[in-house]
Order: C-alpha cells, then sequence, then structure tokens
C-alpha cells in the first residue's frame, strides 16, 4: 500500500554529531577519502544541480555570486564556481575571511585561472538584484555552531532582505543562519535551491522549496551503517530531485 512504499523510500534526515561522525569516518582508514576529494565531488555536484535549475542563466547576461565562508563549506562553493565557469556561466565569488590552508589557496588560485573574479565587499541590494541572477549561499556548513560574527552577520542580513523573485538563492547544504537541526529559528532568508551534500539534515525536514541532493560517493556499505535510504541517482547525474521525497521521522 501507499504508506508502506513511502516508508519504504522515507530519506533519512541526519543531525550535528551524526553529519560530523559520517565525515570523520569517510575520512578516516576505514573508507579513505580526503577532504579535497570529498569536496570536489560535493562541489561539482552543487555545480549541476545550480545547471538543472537555473540553466538559462548560463545563457543570460546575468551572473552568478557564491558567497563563500571560511570553512568546508566555503570550500565546496569555490570548487562549485568553478565548474559552473565550465558550464558557461560568469561567476563572481565572495570570499571574505579566507582559510590559510594550501588546499583553499589552491582552489582560488584555480578560480582565478577560469577567470572568476573575487569581489572586496558584499554588493548593495540594488547592485546585487540588476548584476546577478542567483545567489550561492555556501557560507556555513553542518559543524556551524554559536553566534553569526561580522562580516557574515550583514552579508546574511542583507541576503535575508531580498525578494527572492527578484534574486534566487541557492544553498549549500544548510541555508547559512538556520540551525542545523531547528531551521529557519533566526528568522533568516530561504533560500529557493536546497542542495544537500551526501544526505539531508535535519533542518531541511522544513523546507518547502527545490531540494536536490548531491555527493554521489557513498559505498553501500557506508549506506547501511548509518541506515541511509538514498534515493537512486539516474544514470550518470551528479544530484536528484529529492524534493517531493517523504522523510523517515
Amino acid at each position: 500500500n501507499k504508506e508502506t512504499h513511502n516508508r519504504m523510500n522515507a530519506l533519512k534526515y541526519m543531525g550535528q554529531s551524526e553529519s560530523i561522525r559520517m565525515d570523520q569516518l569517510l575520512m578516516g582508514q576505514q573508507y579513505g577519502f580526503s577532504v579535497d576529494q570529498l569536496m570536489e565531488l560535493a562541489g561539482l555536484s552543487v555545480a549541476a544541480s545550480v545547471q538543472k535549475c537555473y540553466g538559462s542563466l548560463a545563457r543570460s547576461p546575468k551572473r552568478v555570486l557564491a558567497i563563500c565562508g571560511p570553512g568546508n563549506n566555503g570550500g565546496d562553493g569555490l570548487v562549485a564556481s568553478r565548474h559552473l565557469v565550465h558550464f558557461g556561466y560568469a561567476v563572481d565569488v565572495l570570499y571574505p575571511k579566507r582559510t590559510d590552508k594550501d588546499l583553499y589557496k589552491n582552489l582560488v588560485l584555480q578560480c582565478q585561472h577560469v577567470g572568476i573574479s573575487f569581489l572586496d565587499n558584499m554588493p548593495a541590494e540594488s547592485e546585487l538584484t540588476s548584476r546577478y541572477g542567483l545567489v550561492i549561499d555556501s557560507i556555513f556548513g553542518y559543524s556551524f555552531k554559536g553566534d553569526i560574527r561580522a562580516p557574515f552577520d550583514s552579508i546574511i542580513k542583507t541576503l535575508t532582505g531580498l525578494n527572492s523573485q527578484s534574486l534566487p538563492i541557492a544553498s549549500v547544504d544548510i541555508p547559512s543562519g538556520w540551525d542545523v537541526e531547528q531551521g529557519n529559528v533566526n528568522n533568516t532568508f530561504t533560500p529557493s535551491l536546497l542542495i544537500s551534500l551526501a544526505a539531508p539534515k535535519k533542518c531541511a525536514e522544513s523546507f518547502k522549496g527545490t531540494h536536490y541532493l548531491g555527493g554521489r560517493f557513498l559505498p553501500q556499505s557506508f549506506l547501511d551503517e548509518f541506515q541511509l535510504n538514498l534515493p537512486q541517482y539516474p544514470g550518470a547525474e551528479q544530484c536528484v530531485d529529492i524534493s517531493l521525497q517523504p522523510s523517515s521521522s
């Protein structure tokens, strides 16, 4: 019957501590992934999701603005930006708090080599809506805790003031400013597109917009260990639409 079918197809939404443990396990001896591998796969799936949902933007005069935070979520945004250029988009990056690690320095260098401009400041709302057709929010990921400090507090405030009709926002894994488990408790912006990575997080259960899943690399033994019931990715696709997928909770 339909209820049994829904239960069998129900997606598990992961909490913060479980998500952190999942990453630690993937990058441990048992599974042997490196952080740059995971970032590359995540960023590619973000770019693929954007292409699925905003394909016409690649042929328009408007640009994409990727706002990248200091951690791994920001790294995903840098990778996604580079792939989007290869997909035909014009991309600018705002990366106000750079991480002093070779991995991130190399990601910046790779972006510069494909012609991405790095902005010094967050554009004003009027410039955002006239110049850009999409903002990619890759500021904070699932490990973020505590208060939002400068400059990201004012950046998130600007994004919250935007009309999603005039300028959509695509968030990477977690909408920045949301509580990883409770959702939008701070009344910040709600993205038009959420791209969950590897598995959706609990905050996404209340999300009503377009919801894609990316990060197609988890081995079956890992899925079994975490009891993840992920949807089938079609063909060679890097992302899958899970907007209408029931949750298991």
